[in-house]
């Protein structure tokens, strides 16, 4: 993606880390954005407990 020559200098560098920190929030956000695996549908009759 980058040369070597490109990569020394600092423009390249901070392309570099801009690339790395741009693809850890898209990682990261497809985490938070996932539906659980084992959410249950709430059914109508269903009842709830609360614990204190």
């Amino acid at each position: 993606m980058f040369d070597r020559q490109f990569r020394q200098i600092r423009l390249g560098q901070a392309a570099m880390a801009s690339t790395a920190a741009m693809f850890l929030f898209v990682v990261l956000s497809a985490q938070i954005a996932a539906e659980p695996a084992h959410a249950a549908p709430a059914s109508q009759g269903a009842l709830i407990v609360e614990l204190a």
